[in-house]
């Protein structure tokens, strides 16, 4: 079941994983049962999801990831929003991010 994304909530890495850049690939691990696919307990992250991963802070909202992502990238704004959201949703439901207010 996809999670509701809101634009203006921030998204921070959860505790309950581990992140560790292995030959340029990023591998994120879970620490507790549950936390990730029980047929693929790594996830690891293409380029793009590793430019959004990168500014997953836990203080600046989804919106000003993409507005970050807009003025780094020459891609059209809603497919960066599109893929912020999409990538956002898989780490919820995998539980490898959390929401948390903008400050």
């Amino acid at each position: 079941m996809k999670k509701i994304i809101n634009m203006e909530t921030a998204y921070g890495l959860s505790e309950d994983i581990v992140a560790r850049e292995i030959e340029g690939e990023l591998i994120i691990v879970p620490l507790t049962a549950g936390s990730g696919d029980t047929e693929d307990d790594l996830f690891t992250l293409n380029e793009t999801g590793r430019a959004i991963w990168d500014r997953l802070d836990g203080k600046k909202s989804l919106k000003k990831v993409v507005d970050e992502l807009n003025s780094e990238y020459d891609s059209p704004a809603d497919k960066i929003e599109t893929d912020v959201i999409g990538i956002v949703q898989e780490l919820l439901r995998r539980n490898i991010v959390v929401p948390s207010p903008c400050v």
